[in-house]
């Protein structure tokens, strides 16, 4: 993840002293001053594949919806969230008129209200394009949010908030921890078994020290955040996706539910759906890249003397131990054994197409 240069003044997170106690190298990132790396970015990144890592996701937006918002929320995101079963999270996506994306964010409908996680760096514009649309939204600014994902994340957890283990992905609920009201969903952006937790931010440090107190536990930086979320094959918002990328040609299909695509209602459904029947003119794809040099956003793909596309996430991948990258390019270049070359430092490098996720996922699902 590119470290993000500013000139204004940085917001701190809640955790910002723990960060700098803990020797945190601290970077601007959406605004505000964010930890990139504690250990080490590879380090860190191993560690969250093989046992847990605690990643300070404060800067994302929580919002509150009343339920009765439902039917009006869907007018501006294909999900169904009418039939989304209580307690249930559901990914979806703000559209633009033209069917780009304004924001992935994820979506849960609570005992009495709708609970919205969207991306700290748009987290303004989002807020304002929902009151806009006449929609009630509560910014729970005095909340923080945790993200504690690996392998060993349940074993952690449960000792310190017991029920837990309970939760299968997607799927949340309210806990305690010595009087605290939390709120846990099962899920996450490392590709890994792991959860979320809302809680108070006066209260965030303290939970955080707790779970660092855990054996399996360790704090993550950006960096690694980046890194697993790219071998996990997710979009990371500004990167892969944007106002100008459509649902589909970004792999995103299954973000418009089944019956939105039957009854339609939401920005550019006529649209959207005939390039899903018919295909887009370019896709999301997945670049296993030759050698050691890493490709990096904004890199030219090429297929022979033809420029076909760009990189948009690139890095090297420290479980595969190779570099690995995501690009657009023209749909007729996108089938998996392609081979492409991407143009890195004057270099041509060897790249083939290669299905996603890099590295198969590990979440906890429900029994059929």
């Amino acid at each position: 993840m590119a470290e993000v240069s500013s000139t204004e003044p940085l917001a701190t997170l809640p955790l910002d002293a723990l960060h700098r106690r803990l020797g945190a190298r601290m970077v601007p990132f959406a605004g505000y001053a964010m930890p990139i790396q504690f250990e080490g970015i590879i380090a860190e990144h191993l560690h969250t594949r093989s046992h847990a890592g605690l990643f300070d996701v404060s800067h994302m937006g929580q919002l509150l919806l009343p339920l009765t918002s439902a039917a009006l929320l869907e007018t501006l995101i294909p999900g169904d969230i009418l039939g989304l079963a209580e307690n249930a999270l559901r990914y979806s996506l703000l559209l633009n008129a033209e069917g780009g994306i304004l924001d992935d964010l994820m979506v849960t409908r609570r005992a009495d209200d709708l609970y919205l996680v969207v991306n700290g760096a748009v987290k303004a514009a989002d807020i304002a394009h929902l009151r806009a649309a006449g929609l009630p939204v509560e910014y729970r600014e005095d909340w923080a949010l945790l993200a504690l994902q690996g392998p060993q994340a349940v074993e952690a957890l449960a000792r310190l908030v017991p029920g837990v283990e309970a939760l299968r992905f997607m799927r949340a609920g309210a806990f305690s921890w010595n009087g605290v009201a939390l709120w846990v969903s099962r899920s996450g952006y490392t590709g890994e078994d792991g959860y979320e937790i809302s809680v108070p931010a006066a209260n965030v440090e303290a939970l955080a020290e707790a779970l660092l107190a855990q054996p399996e536990v360790k704090p993550i930086g950006l960096g690694a955040r980046d890194s697993l979320r790219l071998e996990a094959g997710l979009p990371l918002y500004g990167h892969d996706l944007d106002e100008t990328t459509s649902p589909i040609e970004a792999g995103l299909a299954f973000a418009i539910s089944k019956r939105r695509k039957l009854e339609g209602g939401f920005p550019a459904a006529e649209k959207l759906l005939a390039e899903l029947h018919d295909g887009p003119a370019r896709r999301r794809i997945g670049l296993a890249v030759e050698g050691k040099l890493p490709a990096r956003e904004g890199a030219e793909v090429f297929a022979g003397a033809e420029r076909v596309g760009i990189v948009t996430s690139g890095g090297f991948s420290p479980s595969l131990g190779q570099p690995i990258a995501m690009a657009y390019v023209a749909a007729a270049y996108a089938a998996d054994g392609a081979a492409l070359e991407i143009e890195v430092r004057g270099k041509r490098l060897a790249a083939s197409v290669v299905p996603m996720p890099f590295k198969a996922k590990n979440y906890v699902r429900a029994a059929n």
